[in-house]
C-alpha cells in the first residue's frame, strides 16, 4: 500500500511540475527585468524570484496534510543537487532550494490519486553566510502569484527552521533517492 501511495503521488508530481506556476501577470512566465525582480523582493531577506527555477532539478516531492493541504515539489539549483548528492552539510553558499505548492486535490477520474489544484504558493532559501550571517546563513522569500507575502509571514521561516532542523543546517528537505 504504502509504494502504491508513492507511485501515485509521484505520478502527480509529475504532472504538477508540467503545470505552469501562475505568476504576478497572470501568465504563468515572469519577465526577466531587473525592475521585475526588485519590486517582488522578499521583506527582511530581500530574496528574489530566480530566473529558471522551473527547470532545476527535483529533490523531494512531499504531501501536507491539514490544515495547509497541499502536494509540494522541492526543487534545487546545481550547487544545492551537488550537495545533496555529496551530503555536503553546511549546504555551500550559492545554494538555492524551491519550494511550489499547490491545493491537494482527489482526481475526478481515478479516486486513489491526487492532481494539483490551485497553486499557492512558491517559496525560496537562498544561502549567502556573509548576507544572511544573522538568519543562519539562509534568506528565505515566500511568494503567492509572483508577488512577496508580508513581512509576518517571513518572520516565521528562520524560527521554525531553527527550532526544527538546527542539525540539518535548516533544511527540512531530504534528497528522495
Amino acid at each position: 500500500m504504502k509504494s502504491a501511495r508513492i507511485g501515485l503521488i509521484a505520478a502527480a508530481l509529475a504532472a504538477v511540475l508540467a503545470v505552469p506556476f501562475v505568476l504576478a501577470d497572470g501568465s504563468g512566465e515572469k519577465g526577466n527585468s531587473a525592475e521585475t525582480h526588485a519590486a517582488a523582493a522578499s521583506p527582511i531577506y530581500g530574496v528574489t524570484i530566480p530566473d529558471g527555477y522551473r527547470q532545476w532539478q527535483l529533490i523531494a516531492p512531499a504531501v501536507e496534510g491539514a490544515p495547509l493541504n497541499e502536494i509540494r515539489a522541492v526543487l534545487g539549483n546545481d550547487i544545492a543537487i551537488k550537495a545533496y548528492t555529496e551530503g555536503t552539510l553546511p549546504f555551500p553558499d550559492g545554494t538555492i532550494l524551491t519550494k511550489l505548492a499547490w491545493k491537494h486535490v482527489q482526481s475526478p477520474e481515478f479516486e486513489p490519486a491526487s492532481i494539483p489544484g490551485d497553486a499557492t504558493t512558491v517559496q525560496f532559501m537562498v544561502k549567502d553566510s556573509v548576507k544572511y550571517k544573522d538568519s543562519g546563513g539562509w534568506g528565505f522569500g515566500r511568494f503567492v502569484n509572483g508577488q512577496p507575502v508580508d513581512e509576518m509571514q517571513h518572520q516565521t521561516c528562520l524560527g521554525c527552521h531553527q527550532a526544527r532542523v538546527k542539525d540539518h543546517d535548516l533544511v527540512f528537505t531530504r534528497w528522495a533517492r
